[in-house]
């Protein structure tokens, strides 16, 4: 057989064996998934767990998605203000700035901060119980696992995520409106009116939607990663490495799928007059 034949069929069989393993992680993860949405409908958790899971998630991120967010909106009014500028349109920048933080920027930004700080903990953390035998130790006391670990940490993701993103809109928005008034000059009562005629519920509620989707995607990744980490120091770290690219990546794609999704209905509910902006 030519060397060149070997080489092929070398790299068919890693192709084939990569093809195999990533559809064995997916289908685990399918049924994790499953299993996860069963108990959570089946038996509430406990308070205490819940609201720790909460506390975790909220409280501890408040601070990091308060200042994404404000610089977030800094950021969009500096890019924005040489171009709209030479157009003579500064005052319309309100427009865009707030639509596309509430819309966009600070959904996507928000849980991307929380699949950093609160999915890679909640993988480590698992991933350390794993691998210290206190998650075979439920089972044994007769406590299902995935009820008592993973559907807290799913609610409380699903609970206070979009109202983190609410927080990052908020300051984003402000932040937004205090480079642009008082940096740049333009003056308050048009910038504002702009931004309120261009920015409606629908984008606060697109917004929330994408940010209840992106907690669900958190949790249950962070929480896979950890129940399947493997022995020693390495698999903590390599779980919560997993955790946090996996959660960007389907960060990314949910939020791709989900602006072609809500246009549409938007277009259906909605047809966007000619001239419009948005």
């Amino acid at each position: 057989m030519a060397t060149a034949d070997v080489e092929r069929l070398g790299w068919l069989a890693w192709l084939g064996d990569w093809v195999y393993h990533a559809l064995l992680v997916v289908g685990d993860f399918l049924i994790f998934s499953g299993r996860t949405f069963s108990w959570m409908f089946r038996r509430r958790p406990a308070r205490h767990t819940l609201l720790h899971s909460c506390h975790d998630v909220g409280v501890g991120s408040l601070i990091v998605i308060i200042i994404t967010g404000a610089f977030i909106g800094m950021v969009l009014a500096v890019q924005a203000y040489a171009e709209f500028h030479s157009l003579g349109l500064e005052t319309r920048m309100g427009s865009l700035i707030n639509v596309s933080v509430v819309r966009e920027l600070g959904p996507v930004l928000a849980a991307t901060m929380l699949a950093g700080r609160v999915g890679s903990a909640m993988a480590a953390e698992l991933a350390t119980m794993r691998i210290s035998e206190q998650i075979d130790a439920l089972s044994c006391l007769g406590a299902n696992p995935i009820h008592y670990l993973v559907v807290p940490r799913l609610m409380a993701c699903v609970l206070v995520i979009p109202l983190l993103t609410v927080v990052a809109d908020f300051t984003g928005v402000m932040g937004g409106a205090m480079i642009s008034i008082h940096l740049y000059d333009i003056e308050a009562h048009h910038y504002w009116s702009h931004s309120r005629a261009y920015l409606g519920m629908w984008d606060i509620g697109v917004g929330l939607v994408k940010s209840l989707f992106f907690g669900v995607a958190l949790a249950l990744i962070s929480c896979h990663r950890g129940f399947n980490a493997r022995p020693g120091s390495q698999g903590v770290g390599k779980a919560a490495t997993e955790a946090f690219v996996a959660s960007f990546i389907a960060i990314l794609a949910l939020d791709f799928f989900l602006a072609i999704i809500l246009n549409a209905l938007r277009d259906r509910i909605w047809p966007t007059p000619p001239g419009s902006l948005f």
